[in-house]
């Protein structure tokens, strides 16, 4: 539901431009002070959250969240747009840095991974769901549309803050403890044995990822109006529910189960379809496009499920919910990218030639991780073997018969 909020404003930006007779550079402000905003938030809320107690930050994080929407239906200026959109940056971040950490403590250690998955699911299927209700909402509903869209959004927000009253909460003692350990300094904290492999094949796919859909995101409007020639808000929401939620999908097929392997597919997926989404819009074509949103798709699948895999197997149990937080954090840099990178191309080439410049750094990126690949493999491939080794040995000494006289 929280990451249903965060995309949910997506249709309405053109008419918010409309209305409030934004310039293209406000609209691209009015994108950006999310991330801007989310970033410290997330980082003080993975680094902090424990010890503040998980379930009150996520609390907390819900209450802002449904703030921000309430300030979204009573907007009548620009500004309170503007806040409003910081306060869903502020409220998604602190969430994010908090919930994968109250999740794996809600979970048994020998499903953390599965717990892991689902939740990197549920966050993919929520950031495309949103723009969907939001469009359908608007386009077909014909009653405020600058209204309407949000009280649905409340009522999600408040059946998540539901949801999370019915989980036990930390025994108050144990909160006690964590909050003393909690006034160090706020840091990422990825150790030094999995940094190489973690940065080169976890964070940096998650990064290309984000930036690379965040490209079409920012894309998507133009491309309603100008490639498929329609104004019907419905049809942008509907492609970013293919490109995110499509993603999410994609993560259910069988082939090339071998992690390794599934995000190389993955990120080479992930070039093909930004490629042709860039080529649909200089040719005007709309069979194009829907195939390159479709070809990201499955690559954006494959790896966010691999690389947030990553996050959570490559470093210790304590260690995890630290380094799941500097993933996303990772991610959400990438999400910036987009807005800083073409926006300042722009000023020296159109827009195309800014996005083929932006697609080509990022196949360059592409090249490196499945360059680096070969080394992950066979580190991944030893640690595995490692932990297996291990784990037989302990069994075998768990099944050795007790001699009392020894």
């Amino acid at each position: 539901m929280m990451s249903t909020g965060t995309s949910f404003t997506s249709p309405l930006f053109p008419l918010y431009q409309e209305q409030y007779r934004l310039s293209s550079l406000q609209i691209t402000i009015l994108f950006a002070v999310y991330a801007v905003f989310l970033l410290p938030s997330l980082l003080i809320g993975g680094s902090r959250g424990g010890g503040w107690g998980l379930k009150r930050v996520l609390r907390i994080s819900i209450l802002l969240s449904i703030l921000a929407t309430i300030l979204f239906m009573a907007s009548q200026q620009a500004w309170l747009i503007y806040g409003a959109r910081m306060l869903e940056g502020i409220a998604y971040g602190s969430f994010t840095g908090s919930a994968v950490a109250f999740l794996l403590k809600q979970t048994p250690k020998e499903k953390a991974g599965k717990a892991i998955l689902l939740s990197g699911m549920a966050v993919s299927v929520g950031f495309g769901l949103g723009p969907a209700l939001a469009g359908l909402i608007i386009e077909y509903l014909h009653l405020m549309p600058l209204r309407a869209p949000f009280w649905l959004l409340t009522v999600l927000l408040l059946s998540a803050w539901v949801g999370l009253e019915t989980l036990q909460d930390e025994d108050f003692q144990f909160w006690k403890e964590r909050r003393r350990e909690a006034s160090g300094s706020i840091s990422l904290g990825v150790s030094s044995d999995i940094k190489p492999h973690f940065w080169s094949f976890s964070a940096l796919p998650i990064f290309t990822l984000f930036t690379l859909n965040g490209t079409v995101l920012s894309l998507i409007p133009s491309f309603v109006k100008n490639v498929i020639q329609t104004s019907n808000l419905a049809v942008s929401g509907l492609l970013i529910l293919l490109l995110m939620g499509g993603g999410t999908m994609m993560q259910m097929l069988p082939w090339f189960k071998q992690p390794v392997l599934r995000l190389r597919i993955g990120i080479a997926l992930l070039a093909c379809g930004a490629w042709l989404i860039v080529l649909s819009g200089t040719s005007e074509s709309i069979s194009l496009m829907w195939i390159g949103v479709l070809v990201q798709a499955l690559g954006s699948g494959w790896t966010f499920q691999i690389s947030l895999r990553l996050a959570g197997e490559l470093p210790n149990s304590s260690e995890r919910p630290k380094v799941i937080t500097t993933f996303y954090f990772a991610g959400y840099i990438g999400f910036i990218v987009p807005i800083v990178g073409v926006g300042l191309l722009s000023y020296l080439f159109d827009l195309y030639v800014s996005l083929i410049v932006l697609n080509v750094l990022a196949s360059l990126v592409v090249l490196y991780m499945l360059g680096y690949s070969v080394r992950f493999a066979r580190y991944y491939a030893v640690r595995n073997g490692t932990q297996a080794r291990r784990k037989v040995f302990h069994s075998r000494r768990a099944r050795r018969p007790c001699n009392p006289d020894r």
